[in-house]
């Protein structure tokens, strides 16, 4: 498995963690201390600000997980891919995205920007 692979299982690891200490375990293995986490509707660093807008989008979002959509692409400790926001009971997906990171040398995010494709209706 390439790194950009790597760091991208653990992000959605960290993603689709259901209970808070499974989650601040992942979010520490797949970010770095002072990693960011930047899409338009939020911009934190460090592990407990990331931690919180992952747990704010299991509570938006209850039932459903991430899951890549597509190959990581990489380059140079920058990774791109995208992903779908994807409910367990029927396989809906309203919310879909692109994220590009940035990794450290040993694998970790030091950064992600992430951009919002496809978005429930209002």
């Amino acid at each position: 498995m390439s790194i950009y692979a790597a760091a991208v299982a653990r992000y959605f690891e960290a993603w689709n963690a259901t209970d808070a200490d499974s989650l601040a375990k992942a979010v520490a293995a797949a970010w770095s201390e002072d990693g960011t986490y930047t899409d338009p509707l939020a911009d934190v660093r460090g592990h407990d600000q990331i931690t919180a807008v992952i747990q704010a989008a299991h509570d938006q979002f209850p039932g459903f997980e991430f899951k890549l959509t597509g190959d990581v692409d990489g380059n140079h400790h920058i990774a791109r891919f995208s992903w779908e926001l994807v409910s367990t009971a029927d396989g809906s997906a309203p919310v879909a995205g692109s994220d590009v990171v940035t990794l450290t040398e040993d694998g970790r995010i030091t950064a992600v920007l992430g951009f919002l494709d496809r978005l429930p209706q209002a």
